[in-house]
């Protein structure tokens, strides 16, 4: 595939919306398919919707592609700008007589469908005006329909296989409003064809448009591009994917503390996998794999947990100097010094899944939080006991020099009561005291970074409960 004719993908994102996950999927499958055959990938922003497309969602879509290093080739298209090259190819059909403009209202089009409805027809357009030799005295065009040829259209699917449609039933489509407003179906095919599209890989929802695009673009006497049309995005229980996901702005995902490198990993796999079950993947290694014969036909789970996994895993990878640099203005921001913010890291990141992780989970570090004294107690052991035991390790934790206060020495000078006490008995109550939480990092790693005087105030503050 490719061999013969340099490949050339497009992502054709309307900018009516945020950047959301189905579309940067899109991109990416797109992206890869080009890079693998070492063809062309282009960006074309589709807002002939003057009313709905905004400036803002056409900045998340390439501030989305930038971040995640999905870097596209030739200039940015924008349909707008390209008026008078539709204008052409719609005077043409025009002239051809393989469209023609519509006189109809909104309203008789309204009961045209009611009548079809009624009559148990499927609703299309009733071709009212298809054969006018003359325009309605009075009246003004109100769109321009294609003469839609009444035959099957068969297309070879890269991922479906053969697909079938009955292109009478659809009716005449409109295809522009006027000579200076063309609609989604007709822009998208002069679009392909000028760019010299050769594959469009774009997601099942756009299933239905395909035969409508063939038709148009035999009536120009293009040749269509191949088509593949990747799996819906699912929920976890395999139902469809809730707004909550697909309409939340993709670069949230960014701010929530999520590296491109997992998200790239995370959606290569939804949908498509390699042979076998390795599920990490850099993007180098993504481009020589991508075979769109492994994309599924059936729908791609969304699991939350997995994107976690992956983030966690590349967080661990990029290690801490590197995760500290992501988070100097935050850090900056909020008067956290940076040596003291590094320790934590270093011992928060096993932990850590997102790089937001790090505020929530180092909290305790900046302030103690409040906690009942029953916290403090180990299993199975009393109040009074857990007080004894508190009383003890702040001895032995006074008796350390500030200098020496790290958790070589204070593991040693600890030794003989947890030998005495058992483990449980010395280190949980040690690590409440410390951190005020149920679940932290080891306690003589927190007594480490808190230092001598902060851990002690702790531990005075612990048994005062008592």
């Amino acid at each position: 595939m490719g061999e013969d004719k340099e490949i050339r993908t497009r992502l054709a994102p309307s900018p009516t919306g945020p950047l959301h996950l189905g579309t940067v999927r899109t991109a990416l499958f797109n992206w890869l398919f080009a890079r693998h055959y070492n063809g062309e990938f282009i960006l074309r922003i589709e807002d002939t919707d003057k009313e709905r497309s905004k400036k803002e969602y056409e900045t998340q879509i390439i501030e989305g592609l930038k971040w995640l290093g999905l870097n596209w080739d030739n200039d940015l298209y924008r349909q707008s700008e390209r008026t008078e090259i539709y204008k052409k190819y719609l005077q043409k059909l025009l002239d051809e007589k393989k469209a023609y403009y519509c006189y109809c209202t909104k309203e008789e089009l309204e009961a045209q469908k009611e009548a079809m409805i009624t009559a148990g027809l499927p609703p299309k357009y009733s071709g009212h005006c298809r054969n006018l030799t003359e325009p309605p005295k009075d009246r003004e065009p109100q769109v321009i329909r294609f003469k839609m040829p009444e035959t099957q259209i068969v297309f070879e699917d890269l991922i479906k296989g053969k697909v079938e449609f009955d292109a009478s039933l659809f009716g005449d489509i409109v295809i522009a409003k006027n000579l200076e407003e063309p609609l989604y179906n007709f822009a998208v095919v002069v679009d392909d064809y000028e760019m010299k599209i050769t594959h469009v890989i774009r997601g099942e929802d756009h299933l239905s448009n395909t035969p409508k695009q063939i038709a148009i673009a035999n009536a120009l006497g293009f040749k269509p591009p191949i088509y593949a049309h990747l799996p819906l995005i699912l929920s976890p229980d395999r139902s469809k994917m809730s707004k909550r996901y697909m309409e939340t702005s993709f670069l949230d995902y960014k701010e929530q503390g999520y590296l491109p490198e997992a998200l790239i990993n995370f959606l290569a796999l939804l949908g498509w996998h390699e042979k076998g079950d390795r599920e990490i993947f850099s993007l180098g290694e993504l481009i020589e794999k991508f075979d769109i014969k492994r994309i599924q036909k059936t729908g791609a789970v969304f699991d939350i947990q997995k994107l976690n996994h992956f983030n966690a895993y590349y967080l661990k990878k990029m290690g801490v100097d590197k995760i500290l640099d992501y988070l100097k203005p935050e850090l900056i921001a909020r008067k956290i010094d940076i040596n003291f913010a590094k320790k934590i890291i270093s011992i928060e990141l096993p932990r850590m899944e997102t790089l937001n992780d790090f505020f929530k989970l180092s909290g305790f570090f900046f302030e103690l939080p409040a906690y009942q004294k029953e916290l403090l107690v180990w299993k199975n052991t009393d109040l009074e006991k857990t007080k004894i035991v508190l009383e003890k390790i702040l001895t032995i934790m006074s008796s350390v020099d500030s200098d020496k206060f790290n958790m070589k020495n204070l593991s040693l000078e600890l030794k003989p009561l947890i030998i005495e006490e058992g483990n449980g008995r010395v280190l949980w109550p040690l690590r409440v005291a410390l951190s005020g939480l149920p679940s932290s990092p080891p306690p003589l790693e927190i007594a480490e970074i808190l230092g001598k005087d902060e851990s002690l105030r702790r531990l005075k503050i612990a048994i005062a409960k008592f």
